[in-house]
């Protein structure tokens, strides 16, 4: 998996075992976040793979792989963030995720009997420094967002996006260039 191969993740009692114990320590981040910050953010630290200073975030969080997330120093993860699949989601300094983004990294098998045996690779995903991901966006397996561009609220990007751009829509497209 984290070579980029192909393999079965449904069949995979250690890969299984793995996102389950993840699962559980977001749903305990989660549940300390209110009564002892420090506990939360502690375990928020751990979690991922690594996490620059001054990092904020609003549970829930629901992760796959904590371990294949890093996030840099100065970013705000908003509430009801989704990293779903193994592949490296980097996430730069001083990015703000708004709520609800998900970010995706598997791909499954194109081929229906690939796909029915439960064939999928992941993808990584990389958003540079001083990108604005408003809600709901959506950001598919393989994508790089390019420095400080901005996505729009409930958009999906479906590629690669350059640096300093407006990208809307469903898939996402430029709009705007930002000086």
């Amino acid at each position: 998996m984290v070579a980029g191969d192909w393999y079965r993740y449904r069949l995979d009692p250690a890969l299984a075992a793995m996102t389950t114990g993840t699962q559980a320590t977001c749903r305990r981040i989660t549940a300390l976040y209110d009564t002892d910050r420090p506990a939360a953010e502690a375990l928020f630290r751990d979690l991922l793979g690594s996490v620059g200073e001054g990092v904020d975030f609003r549970p829930p969080l629901y992760l796959d792989y904590g371990s294949r997330l890093h996030v840099g120093d100065g970013t705000f993860l908003n509430a009801d963030l989704l990293v779903l699949g193994g592949g490296l989601v980097t996430i730069g300094r001083h990015v703000l995720v708004g709520p609800s983004v998900r970010i995706y990294t598997p791909q499954h098998a194109l081929d229906v009997d690939d796909r029915r045996d439960g064939w999928e690779r992941v993808e990584p995903v990389t958003i540079e420094d001083d990108v604005w991901l408003g809600g709901n966006v959506v950001v598919l397996p393989g994508v790089t967002i390019g420095a400080r561009s901005v996505v729009g609220a409930g958009s999906v990007v479906v590629k690669d996006v350059p640096s300093d751009v407006v990208v809307v829509g469903n898939p996402a497209r430029v709009v705007r260039e930002l000086a």
